[in-house]
């Protein structure tokens, strides 16, 4: 089992460079996300709308289609709750490496529940190798 962040479910629904390496992280396995993941994820399809990079129905139907799995067990929902919230404020705060918020919690996520972290972010890899997270870069 692997904790896969927002950046591989984004490249893994909707197409885009890295989409290839995104699909075979997906199917290794029951992928780990929580509901952290759920709702950036909404947010990164709602941007692509914005953007002009997807139309407002292929938004609905890749929602639709995440929201499906979700609820079908594709994924297992690890949570995401006070101690989550103090591990990374402790890694924030150590100013060793640049670690944006909703990234520190996606670490302490993939790190309490001891699973490998999956990402497209070379930033966020780099700061799951400073603080011993494991991590697989794609």
């Amino acid at each position: 089992m692997a904790y896969i962040d927002t950046s591989v479910l984004v490249a893994y629904y909707c197409p885009e460079p890295g989409s290839e390496a995104a699909q075979r992280a997906v199917h290794e396995g029951q992928p780990d996300i929580s509901a952290l993941t759920e709702v950036e994820f909404s947010s990164a399809v709602a941007t692509k709308v914005r953007t002009g990079e997807m139309p407002a129905t292929g938004a609905d139907r890749v929602l639709a289609m995440f929201e499906q799995h979700v609820a079908a067990g594709s994924y297992r929902v690890l949570p995401l709750g006070p101690g989550q919230f103090r591990l990374a404020r402790q890694w924030i705060g150590r100013r060793a490496v640049p670690l944006r918020t909703l990234d520190a919690l996606h670490l302490a996520v993939a790190a309490s529940a001891s699973v490998p972290l999956v990402t497209a972010d070379a930033v966020l890899a780099r700061a799951a190798a400073c603080f011993g997270v494991d991590c697989q870069l794609l």
